[in-house]
């Protein structure tokens, strides 16, 4: 068997929590999520390379959690600039919080990919528009044959002079879709990546998220665009996958794996890439097979605070037919 080289792109955050419990506990995020998530799934198929910026401060303990996983390649972690993002996250609700960021990594640049555009895929993963220029996609279409698979999170996240994380309208889209193969997001993104209408100043003060009925006119333009598939969480239902057959767009949605006892969700976005990353490089056309393996990964993610609740392949092999038969 083939082994599969993988980048897993964007920052590491030093996350300090407050959970709707009021639990507080700080830990590393993002590129971590989704390297471990996908080092779980492939195990001996392959090597996973996080390619981020991070602080000299944080640098020895963000090596010590990637260095009991051996198929994680440690390289491409740089603390040159010494610069990382640092992140306070307040959850009002289960899933609702308000965002801070007190500190900002150097953006990732083409020089960051020096030995590995020879990669499978390149899974981004950033949570603020800084962080990956559209430079960088369009260097690794032209120079690498590595499928992007690319979370919406960052481009339609901004910073306020005050560190507030604000959502903002993703308004370049239609420049970024061309370099994209892969887009995940959620409802929210969705939202803030549809824009074909005007809105009522009532819509703008309010927390929206895209209307049901207009995701498949969203998908359908995006597909136009080039992208390969498109996946739009929709909460505790599940992924709605979008991609076109023999010319035609096809919809499914592949229910959520329901788990009784949440306990965090912080992350959960970035372990979903990781599982769906693994699902497309198994089977590139299957695409609810893949959403499958991101709603695994994105399920035991919220079953405690440190990485020890990400199961081994065999494991989530077995949850995925426990739930889908």
């Amino acid at each position: 068997m083939s082994k599969y080289k993988v980048a897993v792109v964007g920052p590491i955050p030093r996350d300090h929590i407050v959970t709707h419990r009021n639990e507080v506990f700080e830990k590393y995020g993002c590129v971590t999520h989704t390297s471990i998530a996908l080092s779980k799934l492939l195990q001996d198929d392959g090597t996973v390379f996080p390619v981020t910026h991070i602080r000299k401060k944080d640098e020895k303990p963000i090596l010590e959690i990637f260095e009991s996983y051996e198929n994680i390649e440690e390289s491409h972690i740089s603390s040159k600039a010494d610069r990382g993002d640092v992140i306070n996250l307040t959850f009002v609700d289960q899933n609702k919080r308000l965002e801070k960021q007190v500190a900002f990594m150097t953006p990732i640049v083409p020089e960051d990919f020096e030995g590995l555009l020879d990669c499978d895929a390149f899974v981004f993963v950033p949570v603020t528009n800084f962080e990956v220029p559209l430079g960088t996609l369009q260097y690794l279409k032209e120079n690498s044959d590595g499928l992007i698979i690319f979370d919406a999170h960052g481009p339609t996240n901004a910073l306020a002079i005050t560190g507030d994380r604000l959502m903002k309208f993703w308004v370049e889209r239609d420049l970024w879709l061309p370099y994209i193969d892969i887009l995940k997001m959620n409802l929210e993104e969705a939202y803030c990546s549809w824009f074909e209408r005007e809105y009522t100043l009532e819509e703008l003060q309010a927390d929206a998220e895209i209307r049901k009925e207009e995701i498949p006119l969203f998908a359908k333009h995006c597909l136009s665009k080039g992208l390969k598939a498109l996946f739009v969480t929709v909460d505790s239902d599940g992924v709605l996958c979008y991609w076109m057959e023999d010319g035609e767009m096809k919809e499914e949605l592949v229910p959520s794996i329901f788990m009784d006892h949440v306990v965090q969700t912080t992350g959960c976005g970035d372990s979903f890439a990781g599982g769906l990353a693994y699902g497309i490089l198994k089977d590139r056309l299957n695409y609810s097979y893949a959403a499958k393996y991101g709603n695994a990964m994105g399920a035991q993610r919220t079953q405690g605070k440190t990485f020890d609740v990400f199961k081994s392949r065999e494991e989530t092999d077995q949850m995925i037919a426990d739930t889908y038969g």
